[in-house]
Formats: C-alpha cells, structure tokens, sequence
C-alpha cells in the first residue's frame, strides 16, 4: 500500500468495511468518493485500489486541493439497485455505507461532507447514481463513466439539484450506449437489471436539475460532449460520447491481458479524471442554493 494511503475500517449494518483514503493537505477540501466496477468473480490481485491506478485523481491530489476515497464493494461489487449483483442480492447498504465514510473523512481529516464528488466505473458507475439521488445535500456533483441511470431508481426524487458528467463508449458492449438489460438474467432466463442509455440517462438528470438551457455541444475527432445548464442552483449536466470507445476509463490504457477483449478499446485523447475535476470544481456548491422545490 503506498504510503500516501490511510486505510479505514467501518462497521456498518452489522458487515465489516473497509477503504482507503490518500489525505488533504488541508482541511475544508473537498472529498472525492471513487468507486470501482464488479470484480467480483476476478481472480486478478491488487496491491492497492484498482481506481488508484486506473484513475489519476490522487496524482493531482494536492495541485487541486482535495481528499481521496476509494470505498470497498462488498464481495468487490455494489448495491447499486438493479438487483443483479452480489450485494445487491445479499441487501448490502451501500448508501448508508458511502455516508459513513464522508463522515469518518471529516472526522479524520477535516474534509467538507457536503462537498462530494462521486465518481464511479461501471458497477461503481450504477452505485453513483443511486448515491446522488439519495445523499444530494452531501453530493453536488457525480460522474458516471460506462454506467447509464439504473431503471429501477426513476421514481426516486432527490432533495436537491446534483450535477451530472456522463461519459459513455458507442462501441461498449458491456454498458451499451442505448442502454439495455444486465448481461446476468434473473434465474428463470427472464431479463433484469435494465439501465437507460447516454441520452435518456442525460434527459432524466436534466428534468430532475431542471436544466433546460442549452449550453453547447463540442466535437472533436474521437468525443461529443453535450452540455446543459441553468439548472437549480446553477446545475449542469454534460453527456460525453467516446467514439469508438469501449468499457474504458478514458485517458487509462488496459492491462495488456486486456487488450484483445472487444470491450478494450479506449481513448487517450482526454484524461477523464481532469475532465471530471474541471467540470466539478466550479459546481461543488452548498446545498441550501440547490434545494428543489417539493411541488
């Protein structure tokens, strides 16, 4: 473990949790709650969290002022709602979890509880939208990289306005861009798990936000970022196409096992982790200017 990680122990709802924690270096920074993919049924071994490496926001810890989590799935996934995986289907609280290591950030390091960031790959990618619709006084921005809205959740209303970054690959076919069912069927065959793609993952936040101003889109040679703005205490919500891109973390090549797989394929013309941070940063607001209206 590198030196510059703090691990932390938890008990929550009866269950043993663990994470990792790369400090401030002053108090009152902003937390950044990184949460990895189902590995569940991998073999591979890791000397630290998956996310450390496959993410470079503790690289630029200090440049940018903030605090590090990286949480533990139970059995290496998350509860994140569809049902489909092992914590889901053992009624792992993972929300209650997420709560509980802001609290011991703050406690610990002086950390801002109501300035998180979630951000999340995958099955992390689910478990960040049911955390910001169900912590958003604690949650202003979230990032969902390769993991669209989770259908089971729509009829969950947050409390307040959460923006919203949601990257996605057009050649994923693990998270497929238009959305679709989990690749484990229900134990009679039927399919389960539904998410929704890019677009109507984008559609649902702005209505959520009331984002109805158009802010722009950009295209490059390899991405399309479309943006909305003017949400509920100035929210924003952004839907990032990787052309070509595959259920990757942009800017992180794969380990080369990886490399053959179909699923590969990734981009380095962007650093999602910078991308994620500079879209956040301005939006990290307090949660009274983010209120929604109850009618």
């Amino acid at each position: 473990m590198s030196d510059e990680l703090v691990t932390g122990e938890l008990a929550v709802d009866g269950l043993a949790r663990s994470f990792a924690v790369r400090p401030p270096r002053a108090r009152n920074a902003p937390l950044v709650l990184v949460l990895h993919g189902n590995h569940s049924g991998s073999t591979r071994t890791y000397t630290r969290p998956i996310m450390y490496d496959w993410t470079s926001f503790a690289a630029h810890a200090d440049e940018w002022g903030i605090a590090v989590a990286y949480p533990y799935g139970h059995g290496g996934c998350w509860a994140d709602g569809r049902g489909v995986t092992i914590a889901d289907e053992a009624g792992v609280d993972d929300v209650s979890f997420l709560h509980a290591v802001i609290d011991w950030c703050a406690d610990r390091f002086g950390t801002a509880p109501d300035r998180t960031l979630v951000v999340g790959m995958s099955n992390g990618a689910f478990m960040s939208h049911r955390f910001a619709l169900t912590a958003a006084d604690r949650v202003p921005v979230f990032a969902a990289v390769a993991g669209g809205f989770p259908a089971a959740l729509l009829d969950i209303r947050p409390t307040h306005a959460v923006s919203a970054m949601l990257v996605n690959g057009d050649a994923d076919p693990i998270q497929p861009i238009t959305g679709g069912h989990s690749r484990h069927p229900g134990p009679h065959g039927e399919p389960r798990g539904r998410t929704l793609g890019l677009l109507e993952t984008a559609r649902h936040w702005q209505a959520l936000d009331r984002c109805w101003h158009d802010g722009g889109t950009i295209t490059t040679e390899h991405s399309g970022r479309h943006t909305m703005t003017g949400g509920v205490g100035g929210t924003q919500v952004t839907a990032w196409t990787v052309f070509g891109g595959g259920h990757t973390w942009p800017g992180t090549p794969v380990p080369a096992e990886w490399a053959d797989s179909p699923a590969a394929a990734v981009t380095t013309e962007f650093d999602a982790a910078e991308q994620i941070y500079h879209f956040a940063h301005p939006l990290l607001t307090p949660a009274a200017t983010r209120k929604l209206p109850t009618t």
